[in-house]
């Protein structure tokens, strides 16, 4: 497959719009104004990826007020957990959410609401930065670089007032008090990326591998992105990680790159996916993206996750087929990252990524 990029929120008006579904065809989008005479039906459940908790949110509720006859359900459960229920097959996991596609490997298993000798696809539908939030007494601006964000979350760097971190803030004065860095308890797609980056541009310091679930003893543990932004919302000289549409008003780490540190927003998230190359050896309509976090282009944000929709190429029951096409269509089409920009400060797929996207939806049976 050639490489594919991702540009700016620019790019977003030039996205092809995707079509809702084949029964669907002649319908309006989805959401695009209040019910549109779909004759749309049915319940489709979905779990997994807390990081698209908000985009989600908006998504159903315009896919629903444009389909009044169904219903759909999206637990933010984690990406592991929404990867586990999507091979088990259950009722609650017709699709999955994903901050990471299928490993390939995870593509040889079996999939049970999947038909027989078909295998998964993997839908980029939400691009986002990652912060790092913080709550410091005294302090409302933190810079840091790679090794020192590595230091703090592995615990080899303990105070506040740590010469690493003093050197990066020279206009602030960091407390002579105990850091305390928050990670998610559960499996998480975030985490992973998350780890990526640490692991990338930190190997000397960050020397586990990067999963999905958390490698080092200490810190303090919290349950999906809602638990981590709590803890950090409830405590005093403490840091976290989650996706930074959740981050509100609590501080935001800016990062490094090259000679500048670099906040995150929509576009500098892009920058970095438009960076970076498709991943090889996939099938047909199966679209990964390996990111590089060591670029040094200026105006990127290097910590950004990809999350996936991962559904059935062929479902075996053709009915839970025609929805998952049809809210992946709305989901992966201008008007849903629009919404996804508004309500969860996404970046918005680009037109070439949009051209690809809609292809292999359109293959959803």
């Amino acid at each position: 497959m050639n490489s594919t990029r991702l540009t700016g929120a620019a790019a977003l008006a030039a996205v092809v719009a995707l079509s809702l579904s084949s029964c669907a065809a002649n319908e309006p989008p989805a959401g695009s104004g209040g019910a549109s005479g779909s004759t749309l039906e049915g319940t489709l459940n979905g779990t997994g990826a807390s990081s698209q908790g908000s985009a989600q949110e908006a998504w159903t509720k315009a896919f629903q007020t444009a389909n009044p006859g169904v219903t759909i359900n999206y637990s933010p459960d984690g990406s592991g957990a929404g990867r586990e229920a999507f091979m088990a097959g259950g009722q609650n996991a017709m699709f999955a959410g994903s901050d990471r596609a299928l490993k390939t490997d995870e593509l040889t298993g079996t999939f049970g609401q999947c038909a027989d000798g078909t295998k998964p696809i993997d839908i980029p539908a939400y691009i986002s930065p990652i912060a790092m939030i913080f709550q410091i007494d005294g302090v409302e601006e933190l810079n840091l670089d790679a090794a020192t964000a590595a230091g703090i979350f592995k615990g080899t760097i303990a105070k506040w007032n740590d010469p690493a971190i003093v050197a990066l803030n020279p206009d602030a004065t960091m407390p002579d008090a105990t850091i305390t860095a928050v990670h998610r308890s559960d499996d998480s797609g975030t985490t992973e990326n998350f780890a990526k980056y640490l692991n990338t541009t930190a190997e000397s310091v960050w020397d586990a591998e990067p999963k999905g679930v958390w490698p080092y003893q200490g810190g303090e543990a919290a349950q999906g992105t809602t638990g981590v932004v709590d803890a950090v919302r409830g405590g005093t000289n403490v840091i976290g990680y989650a996706d930074a549409s959740k981050a509100g008003t609590l501080g935001v780490a800016k990062i490094k790159v090259g000679d500048e540190f670099v906040g995150f927003s929509p576009e500098a998230a892009a920058a970095v996916v438009e960076a970076s190359p498709e991943s090889e050896g996939r099938e047909e309509n199966d679209i990964a993206f390996d990111l590089d976090y060591t670029t040094d282009a200026a105006g990127v944000y290097p910590i950004v996750l990809v999350s996936y929709l991962i559904s059935c190429q062929e479902y075996k029951d053709p009915a839970v087929g025609e929805l998952v096409k049809a809210y992946l269509g709305y989901v992966t089409s201008t008007e849903g990252q629009q919404l996804a920009g508004t309500e969860a400060g996404a970046a918005p797929l680009s037109e070439t990524v949009a051209a690809q996207v809609k292809t292999a939806v359109e293959s959803i049976k």
